[in-house]
């Protein structure tokens, strides 16, 4: 059964732009929890422009299902997720300035940096996961650093799918399996909807986490969120 994140990063965004704690991303997790997610997300920056540092440690003893942490691991983020303790970090390479994240790891150039923050992580008994696009090539890399689980970057994916194109998933299915043979979980997040989400799930193989959080949002808007949250349950079973 491939369990359902749900990324707050655009609660808090909302949050920000007047001022204040409404939306409260505290409540709104507890709320997203209840109506059936198994997982709560985010991914704070450096700039804090939408979840802030604090956020996390206000989340922290409020996510009962499992608390996912993504950032660049710089020596901020490192101290943030160690002191926070969730049950899993997911480290991604993205820029300061980045709107969003845009690129996986290249395992291979950054192996060793990777194997000395993995190796910190998981001496504190967090789960680790490295974001990392669609590449058989990287793959074996990927397995030295000592990381539990890779995440697979989807926004090809879902391009490839509002196109038309379904064999924009060949790729990660052959990632995904090659992954499983080097004893890696398959995470899988970025672009994933309502309207795609089914047919990504039927065809990665040990798909055991995605996590959603923009397309989310847009489509709580128009169904709510305990609807949403309920949805995508049903597409995942």
């Amino acid at each position: 059964m491939t369990k359902f994140s749900v990324n707050i990063n655009k609660i808090a965004t909302l949050r920000n732009a007047r001022g204040g704690n409404y939306p409260n991303v505290v409540q709104c997790a507890v709320d997203i929890q209840r109506y059936g997610a198994e997982g709560i997300t985010v991914h704070p920056r450096p700039d804090e422009r939408h979840i802030r540092y604090q956020d996390v440690f206000d989340l922290r003893p409020a996510v009962t299902t499992e608390f996912n942490i993504e950032g660049n691991p710089e020596k901020q983020f490192i101290d943030l997720v160690l002191r926070a303790k969730p049950e899993q970090v997911t480290l991604v390479p993205d820029a300061v300035n980045a709107i969003t994240s845009n690129a996986g790891w290249d395992t291979k150039r950054n192996l060793a940096f990777l194997q000395e923050v993995v190796n910190e992580f998981k001496r504190n008994g967090i789960r680790t996961s490295i974001f990392l696009d669609p590449d058989i090539n990287l793959v074996e890399s990927a397995a030295k650093t000592g990381t539990d689980r890779i995440e697979l970057y989807t926004e090809a994916y879902a391009k490839a799918y509002a196109e038309g194109n379904r064999d924009g998933i060949k790729n990660y299915r052959e990632t995904a399996v090659l992954a499983n043979k080097y004893g890696l979980g398959i995470n899988a997040g970025h672009d994933l909807s309502l309207d795609n989400i089914a047919y990504f799930a039927q065809n990665i193989p040990h798909l055991l986490e995605v996590s959603i959080g923009h397309a989310f949002m847009g489509e709580s808007l128009y169904y709510g969120f305990q609807n949403v949250v309920n949805m995508y349950l049903n597409k995942l079973k």
